[in-house]
């Protein structure tokens, strides 16, 4: 299996909605491997389809402790039917370079989906565990969780980013 590439913002693929899945099989499990293996090595709790170029409504999550057994969680074609409660938490990303801010998020959760083997499941969801879902959900409708916070905070975040691109740019250029 292999590592994949985490797509940066403010890639155009990152915006994009994930269309559903609908063949299961061998090529779907080594898509979720490779996701996951990309996951843990970055290292991430969650990671959706969109992060890595595919635009497909795929996401793994592992919100386990480190010190234990990991608990992947893949999950297609994903919805969330409720949420209810509130909170604000800081939130960071993957394809988010170098910033971190405070989201408001449903505490609970309903959630459907199918499994790698394409088998119906349900189950509901609470605290960090639902929050980590509604980011990578968010994902999969070419949503970032830039897009949660004010205007100002992301209209910083994006001159930030744009000056380090062109820095980037300027050092590949050297």
């Amino acid at each position: 299996m292999a590592l994949r590439e985490i797509l940066k913002y403010p890639h155009p693929i990152l915006r994009k909605k994930a269309e559903p899945v609908t063949e299961f099989g061998q090529a779907l499990k080594e898509l979720i491997y490779d996701m996951a293996e990309t996951m843990y090595a970055a290292p991430g709790v969650g990671l959706a389809a969109n992060q890595i170029g595919i635009l497909q409504q795929i996401v793994v999550i592992d919100v386990s402790p480190r010190d234990d057994k990991t608990k992947l969680i893949p999950l297609i074609n994903p919805v969330i039917l409720a949420g209810e409660g509130s909170d604000v938490s800081e939130e960071g990303c993957l394809s988010v370079v170098d910033y971190a801010a405070d989201v408001k998020r449903f505490t609970h959760i309903s959630i459907e989906a199918r499994d790698p083997e394409g088998r119906k499941i349900a189950f509901e969801a609470d605290g960090w565990f639902a929050r980590d879902i509604q980011h990578e959900v968010d994902h999969l409708d070419g949503k970032l969780f830039i897009d949660r916070i004010s205007s100002l905070k992301r209209s910083l975040y994006k001159k930030k980013r744009r000056k380090q691109l062109k820095e980037e740019q300027a050092d590949f250029d050297d």
